[in-house]
């Protein structure tokens, strides 16, 4: 079995959640739900208690920076979609995919997705990489190597944000 491609995602991975961790570690609800401008994607809460998340028309910067909360609902969201399409039984749909409420939650969804994730990813070897059978979503009929590899960039630009938007928190009444 040929592990060398999956082991370089791998590694990449682990480097992407070290990150996504760090500014994980800490997070208060409070930072979840601040918006830092009075514009930009966030969560809210539906008349039934579930949360959901805004999905943008467009990805022009004129929508305004997203919240925290949107931000982990979006990595949640997008990591969600990939198990079920690439791993599971590939129904699931945006909409279905709800934030947690809280950053206790956060941490727990997507500790529990990162595990799973990782565990699928870490069972496959380097043929199954190359091959498109489990590439459905977010694209199709590429290596599933491309998969892997955008799931690693969307992490560490997730938690790019979250930790901009950190530090904006941290310094927003000075």
């Amino acid at each position: 079995m040929t592990t060398e491609a999956r082991d370089y995602l791998l590694r990449q991975l682990d480097t992407a959640w070290m990150l996504t961790q760090y500014h994980l570690d800490g997070l208060a609800t409070e930072e979840c739900l601040w918006r830092p401008a009075h514009v930009g994607l966030h969560v809210h809460r539906d008349a039934d208690g579930r949360w959901s998340a805004d999905w943008p028309e467009h990805e022009g910067y004129d929508i305004g920076p997203p919240s925290i909360g949107w931000l982990t609902w979006h990595i949640g969201f997008w990591w969600s979609m990939a198990l079920d399409h690439s791993f599971g039984a590939g129904t699931l749909a945006r909409e279905h995919v709800r934030w947690p409420g809280d950053a206790e939650g956060v941490r727990e969804w997507l500790e529990r997705l990162h595990g799973s994730w990782r565990a699928a990813i870490d069972a496959l070897d380097d043929d199954d990489l190359r091959s498109p059978q489990r590439t459905r979503w977010p694209f199709q009929d590429r290596p599933f190597a491309e998969v892997v590899a955008w799931a690693n960039i969307e992490l560490m630009k997730n938690a790019a944000e979250i930790g901009y938007a950190r530090f904006l928190y941290a310094v927003r009444g000075r």
